[in-house]
C-alpha cells in the first residue's frame, strides 16, 4: 500500500512538472498552426513572464492575483509587440532563418532578464507556497495541485475562446487559410500578432504557475527544451497533444529519478523523444489533414 502511495504522489509531481512542458509546448503550437513558424524563445518568454510577475508582487507589492493577472497582460502585450515589430518581417522566409531569429532573441531575453534583474534566483509567496493537502494517504503540495488545477482551468478557457468566439474562430480560420481568411475581413496581420500574445500569456502563466515550485532565474527559459520535446511527442500541431505530451515527459521524469540510477531523469525527455520518433513520428495526435492552402 505505502508503494502505490509513493507511485501516486511521483505521477502526480510529475503531472504538475508536464502541466508546465505542456503549457510551454502549447505555445510553439499555437504560433506554428497560425505561422508554420517555430518560437524557439518560448522558454525565454516564460522566464520574462516569471520576472515581471516577480517585480509586480514582491518589490511592488501587489496582491498575488492582481499581480499575475497584470504580468500575463504585460507578456502577452510584450508577445503582440514582437510579432508586430520583429517576427512578422520574416514570414515566408526559410525556416533556417528564422529559427536563427527566434534562438537569437532568446539569448537577447535571457541578457536582458540578467541586466534587469540579476542572474541570482529570486522568487515570491504566493497563496499556495509551503502548503500540503492530505488526500488520504498521499501527501501533495499545493504548489503542486495548483499547477494542475491552474492548467486545466486555462485550457478550458481557451477552449471556449477558440470554438466560441468570434475572434477564436478567426483566429482558427486565418491558421487554416490565410487568402480566404483575408477575403472574408479578416485583418489576419493583427490575428497572427494576437496569437503571439496569447501564446507569450500562456508562457507566462507557466512561470508564475513554476514559481512557487522552482526560483526564478535566467536560465529557467532552458525547459522550452523539454517543452519542445514535449510538443513532439504530443504530435507538433496538435493542442491537446502538446499537453499529453507534458505530462508524459513530467511523469517519466519523476519516475526515472526515482527508481534509476542519478543521471537518468535529465536524459528521460530525450529518450522519450527519440523513442517516439522511431516508433510514431508524427507524434500521438497528430493531424491527419494538411493545411489547405
Amino acid at each position: 500500500m505505502e508503494d502505490a502511495a509513493r507511485l501516486l504522489q511521483l505521477v502526480v509531481n510529475g503531472a504538475a512538472a508536464g502541466c508546465i512542458y505542456g503549457l510551454i509546448a502549447l505555445g510553439f503550437v499555437l504560433i506554428y498552426k497560425a505561422t508554420e513558424m517555430v518560437n524557439f524563445a518560448q522558454g525565454d518568454v516564460m522566464m520574462l513572464g516569471g520576472f515581471v510577475a516577480y517585480s509586480l508582487i514582491a518589490h511592488w507589492g501587489l496582491n498575488y492575483w492582481i499581480g499575475a493577472l497584470l504580468a500575463i497582460a504585460i507578456t502577452a502585450a510584450f508577445g503582440f509587440a514582437l510579432d508586430a515589430i520583429i517576427l512578422r518581417r520574416v514570414i515566408g522566409q526559410p525556416q533556417f532563418a528564422v529559427v536563427m531569429l527566434t534562438l537569437g532573441l532568446g539569448f537577447i531575453f535571457r541578457a536582458g532578464a540578467g541586466i534587469a534583474w540579476g542572474y541570482d534566483s529570486v522568487g515570491f509567496n504566493t497563496p499556495f507556497t509551503n502548503k500540503i493537502a492530505n488526500i488520504g494517504p498521499l501527501i501533495l503540495g499545493q504548489d503542486n495541485l495548483s499547477i494542475i488545477v491552474g492548467t486545466v482551468l486555462l485550457c478550458a478557457v481557451l477552449y471556449v475562446f477558440f470554438s466560441k468566439t468570434r475572434l477564436g474562430v478567426a483566429m482558427q480560420a486565418s491558421s487554416q487559410n490565410q487568402l480566404a481568411a483575408y477575403y472574408m475581413g479578416i485583418p489576419v496581420r493583427t490575428v497572427f500578432s494576437l496569437i503571439w500574445a496569447i501564446s507569450a500569456g500562456v508562457a507566462a502563466v507557466a512561470g508564475i504557475l513554476l514559481s512557487p515550485v522552482s526560483m526564478i532565474d535566467v536560465n529557467m527559459g532552458f525547459l522550452g527544451i523539454k517543452a519542445f520535446a514535449a510538443a513532439v511527442i504530443g504530435g507538433f500541431g496538435s493542442i491537446p497533444g502538446s499537453l499529453v505530451g507534458g505530462v508524459i515527459v513530467g511523469v517519466v521524469e519523476q519516475l526515472a529519478g526515482y527508481y534509476l540510477p542519478a543521471g537518468f531523469q535529465e536524459v528521460t525527455s530525450n529518450v522519450v523523444l527519440l523513442a517516439m520518433l522511431i516508433l510514431r513520428p508524427q507524434g500521438l495526435f497528430a493531424e491527419l489533414q494538411g493545411k489547405r492552402v
